[in-house]
């Protein structure tokens, strides 16, 4: 059966002027998590992508069918969308997003303008994931690990299963990724959280040492956890992300 988007977990758009930005949202969560990052670059003028990643937003059993090769289909459908409208793109990410925006930038270097992260997903350090090629023919799901917050107010709309048999898709691409690192020479800021209980924030350090770009700039958040974009620091990212933009644009 067809599991209908759940309620705040839509992909969205927002028309503007000729600097596009493409937002990437990470595993097992939604374009909910970055709908008031786009809102803030929305009301700077610029063109505003968020597709809705497929397995996403609607059934963990939809996320069980879905393998890194159809995000990987969406992002870049995502990325022509904004190139056949806009003279500039930036990608922003969160978390698995990263790792989707890294990789449209090494492999479609002209498209993409610059890069912001947050809380880059490019490894996982649990040990138990050694056994996940046996694992995941013998147990279909793990707990999830959406709306990691320090701000209690705030809720991330995010599965509460992860598949594992999707996961281990998703650790093959970080590993390609990895690879791809010395491809990426576009202007690149990141923002990583100190306490993150979701993504050692060494990802965003190892990321920052191995990309070929001599424009690298590393943020430190201090009040905020994984879901940044929905935290304490969110401001944080929202200002530094424009004054980014408008930079890479040539219009700061």
């Amino acid at each position: 059966m067809a599991y209908p988007v759940l309620s705040g977990a839509e992909a969205f758009a927002f028309p503007g002027g000729d600097v596009g930005v493409l937002l990437l949202h990470g595993f097992t969560g939604s374009p909910q998590g970055l709908r008031p990052w786009g809102e803030a670059l929305r009301n700077d003028g610029h063109t505003i992508l968020c597709p809705l990643l497929p397995g996403h937003g609607t059934h963990v059993k939809d996320l069980a069918g879905a393998r890194a090769a159809d995000w990987v289909a969406a992002s870049e459908a995502a990325l022509d969308d904004l190139t056949g409208h806009c003279r500039t793109v930036v990608i922003c990410s969160l978390s698995f997003g990263s790792a989707l925006a890294l990789h449209l930038a090494a492999t479609r270097p002209e498209q993409v303008a610059g890069l912001i992260t947050v809380n880059a997903a490019l490894y996982h350090k649990d040990r138990r994931l050694t056994l996940l090629p046996l694992l995941k023919f013998l147990v279909a799901t793990a707990p999830g690990v959406g709306s990691d917050l320090a701000d209690s107010a705030e809720k991330e709309l995010a599965y509460e299963q992860i598949p594992l048999k999707t996961f281990a898709s998703v650790l093959a691409f970080q590993r390609q990724v990895r690879a791809e690192l010395p491809r990426v020479r576009q202007p690149l800021l990141c923002y990583v959280s100190r306490q993150d209980h979701v993504v050692d924030p060494g990802c965003t350090t190892y990321l920052a040492s191995h990309v070929a770009a001599g424009d690298v700039q590393v943020v430190w958040l201090e009040r905020s956890y994984h879901v940044a974009t929905l935290d304490y620091d969110r401001q944080v990212i929202f200002d530094g992300s424009l004054a980014f933009i408008r930079r890479v644009a040539g219009r700061g």
